[in-house]
């Protein structure tokens, strides 16, 4: 028998940990004619901890439909009261790219995109400013332009609901949009708004971080790919990057050099968000 390419399929798992576990998990896959080609697996405590586990595992062309194994594995997660999700490889996630002025975040994902770097559709753009509609428009994605002002910031984040749910939008990427979002937005999308904070956090939480690193004489600058919750730059953290720095560095070249980091960090943890590689326990990320 053979594999095709579009029957892998990725089980994320997590739960309290008990024995039983991977055998259940393995066994179930096996009746199902499935074969595991990937298994991570950690636990923070073998003695009543939490326990994660992500598989990859491919079907045989005469094996059983995705849809049914899906069904059939909620008994298996019933019985370990489990959290858990089961994809498939061959679903292309729709990504909305959120933005203001600054476009280094932004040509970097899709710049990625295009090179095929991401495995993801990206129906829109969405802006508060109008600076990078030519830009965007460029590489032949729609951009929206939705102004937010105080007296507008509700009828604004309305709109762009609307038109995430037309488009079907798996998970949206703040790429240096300067907004903060309301918890009903946040709550609309949870666990699905990725932000990039420039700034290592939990340190120079908030606006102008360059300037306060300045001030303090820092000799790292990072940055923090987060998920987004109602707790301003306090999200699960996917992850972070650093870069040396000395007394000679001004603000500016401070911002310079934090762009670069910037971008690495939120194109990886992109890139894992796509590829399911994350479990949120918390306000902590699992990262296989």
């Amino acid at each position: 028998m053979n594999f095709t390419t579009n029957t892998r399929a990725r089980l994320l798992i997590s739960c309290l940990d008990q024995p039983g576990i991977v055998s259940a998990v393995s066994t179930f896959l096996h009746q199902y004619k499935a074969n595991i080609v990937q298994s991570d697996q950690y636990s923070t405590d073998p003695s009543g901890g939490m326990f994660f586990m992500r598989i990859e595992f491919d079907l045989f062309e005469d094996g059983y439909e995705f849809s049914l194994i899906r069904t059939a594995f909620t008994e298996i997660a019933n019985s370990f009261e489990m959290d858990w999700r089961m994809e498939l490889e061959s679903r292309r996630k729709k990504m909305a790219i959120f933005i203001s002025k600054e476009d280094h975040c932004l040509f970097e994902l899709l710049w990625k995109w295009r090179a095929k770097e991401i495995d993801v559709d990206i129906p829109l753009v969405i802006s508060n400013h109008p600076d990078l509609k030519e830009q965007v428009e460029a590489y032949g994605i729609k951009f929206l332009h939705i102004p937010v002002t105080k007296s507008t910031k509700k009828e604004a984040e309305q709109k762009a609901v609307e038109t995430l749910h037309e488009h079907n939008i798996d998970f949206i990427v703040l790429a240096r949009y300067m907004q903060i979002l309301s918890p009903d937005f946040v709550g609309t999308f949870p666990k699905r708004i990725i932000n990039i904070h420039h700034s290592f956090l939990p340190a120079f939480i908030g606006a102008n971080p360059y300037a306060k690193a300045f001030e303090r004489g820092v000799k790292l600058i990072g940055a923090t790919a987060h998920y987004v919750t109602n707790d301003l730059d306090e999200g699960p953290i996917i992850e972070q990057d650093v870069l040396r720095v000395n007394h000679r560095y001004t603000t500016e070249q401070l911002k310079v050099a934090g762009r670069n980091v910037e971008r690495i960090a939120l194109a990886r943890a992109v890139t894992w968000h796509i590829n399911d590689q994350i479990i949120v326990h918390g306000n902590k990320t699992v990262v296989f």
